[in-house]
């Protein structure tokens, strides 16, 4: 690709990691910071994708299934740098988190995704539909994502 040596890094369960790991990448809010430290201290999923030290990426997903047969495990988050989009790395992230989730015996991924013309094109390559099921609580939280899911 462009050269660089890039690293996914996986299953960061220690919750002082965890927020350094995102401090870094970029100024968030304390909510956020206290979903995915939630995340991380429930044994749920979080990758980050880094080049040469530096996060550019990363992608998590809660440890508990939902649905009304719980049959889903909810992609909470999956970002990509602008600066080094189109390389490969979104889609490495998404696999992790799809492969993770297939082995904690979830069926299918869950995703309140972005409205974006460039969300929707990225979810639809990796082969997301539109959900069979709306989780409520994402509907009523963004009422102007498009719901979707990937069957794993």
């Amino acid at each position: 690709t462009d050269g660089k040596k890039w690293k996914i890094c996986g299953a960061l369960y220690e919750s002082v990691r965890v927020k350094c790991f995102i401090l870094e990448f970029f100024c968030v809010d304390k909510t956020f910071i206290d979903l995915l430290l939630s995340i991380s201290l429930s044994k749920g999923f979080i990758y980050g994708a880094f080049c040469s030290g530096k996060l550019k990426g990363f992608v998590s997903v809660p440890s508990e299934k939902i649905g009304e047969n719980k049959e889903y495990m909810d992609l909470t988050n999956i970002h990509v740098s602008e600066d080094v989009r189109r390389r490969g790395i979104g889609k490495k992230l998404f696999e992790e988190a799809t492969f993770w989730a297939q082995k904690q015996g979830a069926e299918k991924i869950y995703i309140s995704a972005h409205s974006a013309v460039e969300s929707q094109a990225f979810y639809k390559a990796m082969g997301c539909v539109e959900a069979k099921q709306y989780q409520q609580k994402h509907v009523e939280q963004e009422p102007f994502d498009c719901q979707l899911e990937y069957s794993l």
